[in-house]
């Protein structure tokens, strides 16, 4: 069994960890607290061919794997997790269901605005009344005259402010009595089609979270993603992909809260030498980065399983689940070993710790994933 990252791997890991270190991380306070979106960072990234990363080069992708992807959302997290949960989703929810569903023409029109960085990607599936329970989705879409004419409104859906297009999901009919819904591309500047962002959060102030309301939005029938009434199997076949997004973001928060408590453990003096000498300090620091090196190794096993086409939804599960839990202790532990300055946000560690807690709700709650993992293991 080979641990090794291949030289391409290598490569990009080198590459973005420079970026982040030298584009990403020297603004993260101020864009957190101005609340101030990435929009340089991800032309640059752009610029890098980052943006398209895991998707064919016939698309502008750069071919990679989804390693390497993980690998970028962990560096990015890691300075500044606004950017990793904008790129993650860029990826794996706005490019990854074209990629996998789409025609031919929907990934020319599409996916390639979106490998490019001419448009970030979304992808409109929670809905006010339908987040863990993803069939309760009440938009809809109703044929007339070869369109769609698609109502409802969508909640808490990053990056579409910045997305000139993304696929929503919506009830397209009923099948023997149960919805039947259907992922719809809809380009963002569709009259009726209004982008709402206001929200005031927690954390990843920089990123961009968003209201979606439709109101007799119009789009033709070609804009189906793949078979009229299979959006809802697609999009679950989306969300492992973004778990293993999401289980890189823990990893990469994690990471960086650990890196700067080390590196205070060594500086702070109390009582005549430095924290990193109290054994209660060390006992903290040597947990967090034992439970940091389980989460990558299983951010990694679930993206090798993905990229060599083997089943990897439990392990993805497993691994979103474990890394987003263990990203809020080790934050937690980071304003811990700070004491009174951790509290403070001149010392990051209150922002990573802020930033962490949405890892354990978006893309199905914890309380899902190990619904899903035990269903999995046969109970």
């Amino acid at each position: 069994m080979n641990f090794d990252l291949t030289a391409e791997q290598g490569m990009i890991k080198r590459t973005i960890r420079e970026f982040s270190e030298e584009e990403v991380a020297p603004g993260a306070l101020e864009r957190d607290q101005r609340k101030q979106f990435p929009q340089e960072i991800f032309k640059k990234l752009g610029d890098m061919g980052m943006l398209g990363l895991p998707f064919p080069e016939e698309y502008g992708g750069a071919g990679a794997d989804t390693i390497s992807f993980a690998i970028v959302t962990e560096e990015l997290s890691r300075a500044c997790a606004s950017a990793g949960i904008t790129y993650s989703a860029h990826i794996s929810l706005g490019g990854a269901p074209i990629y996998l569903f789409g025609t031919e023409d929907q990934k020319q029109k599409y996916l390639i605005p979106i490998c490019t960085g001419e448009s970030l990607g979304a992808f409109g599936l929670t809905e006010p009344n339908a987040g863990s329970d993803a069939g309760g989705t009440r938009t809809t879409a109703v044929e007339r005259d070869g369109r769609f004419s698609i109502n409802g409104n969508k909640c808490f859906i990053t990056n579409a402010s910045y997305a000139k297009h993304l696929a929503i999901t919506a009830v397209t009919g009923e099948d023997g009595g149960k919805k039947e819904i259907s992922a719809i591309i809809v380009p963002t500047n569709s009259p009726g089609f209004t982008v709402i962002d206001n929200y005031e959060k927690m954390g990843l102030n920089s990123s961009n979270t968003t209201e979606l309301v439709l109101e007799n939005v119009e789009v033709p029938l070609e804009n189906l993603l793949g078979k009229k009434g299979e959006g809802f199997k697609q999009f679950l076949i989306t969300l492992d992909g973004g778990r293993i997004g999401i289980g890189a973001m823990g990893v990469g928060i994690a990471q960086g809260a650990f890196e700067r408590a080390l590196n205070y453990a060594e500086q702070r003096k109390q009582f005549g030498r430095s924290l990193s000498q109290f054994q209660a300090i060390q006992f903290k620091l040597a947990d967090m980065a034992m439970k940091i090196e389980l989460a990558r190794n299983m951010v990694y096993k679930a993206a090798w399983l993905k990229d060599q086409g083997r089943p990897f939804s439990k392990e993805a599960s497993m691994c979103k689940l474990y890394a987003s839990e263990i990203a809020m202790e080790v934050t937690s532990e980071a304003v811990q070993i700070h004491g009174g300055y951790g509290y403070m946000k001149e010392y990051h560690v209150e922002r990573y710790m802020r930033d962490a807690k949405l890892l354990e709700i978006g893309e199905g709650t914890s309380e899902v994933q190990r619904m899903v993992i035990a269903r999995l293991i046969g109970c």
